[in-house]
């Protein structure tokens, strides 16, 4: 008997509002808080960057901009959010790769990024999930590669604002946002840091960042 396909919240929440996703975060200034992601990362030629959720594309081609010697992957579970991305790179001129599949469950081989970078996502998963993404990204991540996150709430704040509303609608009162930080270093990473960027209407965005040993286990 073959598997149910698993379910995942879309970009925009519903399908039917994925045109309206790209405005939307151009409405919030999302692209001006990627920068800080962006910068974080700081992708070099060579590197291969994971961009995980990548949604429908916006930050994957931000970061082959900054660097185009980067070899960048954008991973998503939402085929149509995919397809958009698809597009938007033909129309930037850019190639990228792009991936089909969930963040607990990465179809890559151990070791295959110098960098995972994602942003406005780890809001959107379960608490369980998000427990087991962070080995996950780990484990893909070359020594010394590093983890950049983007996203509502942090160790000691939590998730607050309209946010906290609709992440309590769809997981329950569990507030994950702030065991990003101790999760990260569970999983072997260290110089671990997190640390606020924006302000929004929905909450406090904060940028939690980690990297693997340059000789990890």
């Amino acid at each position: 008997m073959s598997e149910a396909p698993r379910s995942f919240i879309p970009a925009a929440g519903h399908d039917w509002l994925l045109p309206l996703y790209d405005p939307l975060l151009r409405l919030m200034g999302v692209d001006r808080i990627r920068a800080a992601l962006i910068d974080e990362a700081a992708p070099q030629p060579g590197d291969r960057v994971l961009d995980l959720g990548c949604g429908t594309g916006s930050l994957a081609i931000q970061l082959l901009a900054a660097c185009p010697e980067a070899r960048v992957c954008g991973m998503d579970p939402d085929p149509k959010a995919l397809g958009r991305a698809r597009r938007k790179a033909v129309q930037a001129g850019v190639e990228l790769e792009w991936r089909e599949g969930f963040a607990d469950a990465l179809p890559f081989e151990d070791g295959s990024f110098d960098c995972v970078v994602s942003s406005l996502v780890f809001h959107h998963l379960a608490p369980n999930t998000v427990r087991a993404v962070v080995p996950e990204v780990r484990r893909v991540l070359r020594p010394g590669g590093t983890l950049n996150v983007l996203d509502f709430g942090a160790a000691g704040h939590g998730i607050h604002g309209l946010l906290s509303h609709l992440a309590s609608h769809q997981h329950g009162d569990e507030d994950v946002a702030g065991e990003l930080p101790e999760l990260m270093e569970k999983a072997g990473l260290v110089e671990v840091e997190s640390r606020p960027t924006r302000r929004t209407l929905l909450g406090e965005v904060f940028l939690t960042t980690g990297k693997l040993p340059d000789q990890a286990a």
